[in-house]
């Protein structure tokens, strides 16, 4: 690394991402220079992590889902996020194929990290998403999914497994990428997300 705290990327990061991403150099660029303002030391905490996010959520509490959020960001799990892995994550979740998005979602849900996803660990992540969901906006959710609970049920009810079972990566990409109904349960508030990003940038 070396560079990190220096104001420039360096030359493998860069000639790495832009590999890996579909970002340009001059892209890459500016949100090194905008990242480093945030962060000097060139890394993210997760409480710095969850301040940011806290940004776009001023009305609601999303605490919970950006320590989620986080979790699944940190590829090398040391508590922090380089540059490198905040643009990797930024390229999965948003510019990325269906399928890496689905590898990202599934890497959110599955809470401890075994491989498999079970059904309270869809609960889990459902509750922290409804903590972003503002009053008003659930009183119009479908009386089958107004709380995080049915939409647990919802959901795991699609997959067609039972209460004790576990799903798979291969099984919830195919069941996600097969039913459009379990990519709109699953990602209700990322393209919240994305709304409020764009609107804050622009």
């Amino acid at each position: 690394m070396g560079n990190s705290k220096s104001g420039a990327l360096s030359k493998e990061i860069l000639e790495e991402l832009q590999l890996n991403t579909k970002f340009t150099e001059e892209e890459l660029s500016a949100w090194y220079q905008s990242f480093l303002k945030e962060c000097p030391s060139g890394r993210i905490t997760r409480q710095e992590f969850e301040s940011i996010y806290s940004k776009f959520f001023p009305d609601s509490d999303p605490k919970a889902y950006a320590q989620h959020v986080f979790r699944s960001f940190d590829a090398n799990s040391d508590g922090t996020l380089d540059f490198k892995e905040y643009v990797i994550a930024l390229h999965m979740t948003t510019a990325g194929k269906p399928t890496q998005k689905l590898e990202w979602a599934f890497s959110l849900y599955d809470v401890d990290g075994n491989g498999a996803i079970s059904k309270n660990e869809v609960l889990e992540i459902v509750m922290a998403i409804f903590k972003m969901i503002k009053p008003e906006d659930v009183k119009h959710l479908p009386d089958d999914e107004n709380t995080p609970e049915k939409r647990a049920e919802k959901i795991w009810a699609f997959f067609g497994k039972k209460d004790d079972d576990r799903l798979t990566e291969k099984e919830f990409i195919e069941g996600t990428l097969a039913n459009k109904e379990i990519l709109r349960l699953i990602q209700f508030e990322p393209q919240k997300v994305k709304e409020r990003i764009k609107e804050k940038s622009q």
